[in-house]
């Protein structure tokens, strides 16, 4: 199991955990409100009782009633006796105005049925009652409560995840000046060495000199790259279509007759702002992917167009292709379909269209037998 799966399942117990946790707290202050509620409507029931009784009642009795009457402070409630509303516990701004103490009749009636006072065989009063505070805030706490840990944690999440994504960047950016600075001692070296056997022995054989002056350009160029990860590259304005095809050429010859490339360049030059080493990297991920993705067997197509003020560039390859829940994933470090490998390719690839060139690149679309990635770059301004 690689490291972007381990990740993954990571992210769905977690999620699954946090849902969890959430249910449990609805359902727990789901009960606690529903027996609030219960409560409260015994409560009312009994003041509606006291409320009946009170006009019959010696005057020891009528004490006793009026303390419940006056006992609910919290509870909405409305009288409808005879025509007549008497309310306890409104707005008392609004409790003198008759119709909007209706309507508030009207909208407890929808929310709790009323409880009937029969005082005798021909007078039915009914009460209406609403919710008290207490049982409203209840009732919204918990969502509250979880929208505000919800957002504690992606705040605390991204704060996180900036602070890795920096840490991780400070590593790989150190680990790859290391390496440009460990590999420049060694290149020198070796181009010592050749000038001194051409000097010792003159002419190498079949032209090995200069094939080893080749390969230690392309070291150099290795060096250059890595030497720019974390730097702000230097961009200059230069042939889109020349940029590609020369890089295409170099990987051409190292991918084996298997392997058919098609360039299809823009018909006029069109100059965009690109760092030639980097953005030579950025082709060459790209093409070994596709290696990669079709075993070295197959055909790979680059096709530009142009537009307003973008170049479009679209990789298309004739692999195995990418599910289509994974064409954001694939840019991430660490994903890799293949046993051996970091996942770094299309992650540096990315990086370098983006951070460096502000383009943009992505899975355009994929199935088997075919892949897309296209790439967006921005034209050179012209002055």
């Amino acid at each position: 199991m690689n490291a972007y799966v381990l990740k993954r399942y990571i992210k769905v117990v977690l999620f699954l955990l946090a849902s969890l946790i959430a249910l449990l707290t609805l359902m727990l202050s789901n009960r606690l409100v529903k027996r609030l509620a219960e409560e409260e409507r015994k409560k009312v029931a009994l003041w509606a009782e006291a409320q009946k009784r009170i006009a019959t009642a010696t005057d020891e009795e009528g004490a006793f009633y009026l303390s419940i009457l006056e006992g609910n402070t919290t509870i909405p409630v409305i009288l409808e006796s005879g025509g007549m509303l008497i309310s306890r516990n409104l707005d008392s701004a609004r409790s003198d105005d008759t119709a909007w103490v209706r309507e508030q009749a009207i909208s407890f009636r929808q929310q709790n049925g009323p409880i009937e006072i029969r005082v005798d065989s021909d007078l039915v009063s009914r009460v209406y009652y609403g919710e008290s505070m207490l049982l409203r805030q209840l009732r919204y706490y918990p969502y509250f409560a979880l929208g505000l840990v919800g957002l504690f944690i992606l705040v605390s999440y991204y704060a996180f995840s900036y602070s890795r994504r920096s840490e991780q960047n400070q590593v790989w950016v150190g680990l790859a000046k290391e390496t440009a600075h460990q590999l420049g001692t060694p290149i020198t070296s070796l181009a010592g060495w050749i000038d001194y056997l051409e000097s010792e022995l003159g002419d190498l054989p079949a032209d090995a000199g200069e094939e080893m002056r080749k390969d230690i350009r392309r070291l150099h160029i290795i060096t250059e790259r890595f030497s720019k990860i974390g730097s702000e590259p230097v961009l200059k304005d230069l042939d889109i279509s020349a940029v590609i095809s020369e890089a295409v050429q170099y990987m051409e010859m190292r991918s084996g007759k298997n392997v058919v490339y098609e360039v299809h360049p823009l018909p006029h030059p069109v100059l965009c702002p690109i760092n030639l080493n980097l953005f030579e990297w950025v082709v060459e991920n790209l093409c070994k992917n596709s290696l990669d993705a079709m075993e070295s067997v197959g055909r790979i197509t680059f096709h530009m167009t142009e537009r307003e003020k973008h170049v479009v560039i679209d990789v298309c390859d004739t692999g195995k292709g990418i599910p289509s829940n994974r064409f954001k994933t694939v840019f991430k470090p660490g994903f890799t379909s293949k046993r051996r490998g970091w996942g770094l390719g299309l992650s540096l690839a990315k990086r370098i269209v983006e951070n460096y060139h502000k383009g943009q690149i992505l899975v355009k679309e994929s199935q088997p037998g075919k892949t897309v990635f296209r790439m967006i770059l921005h034209k050179s301004v012209q002055r």
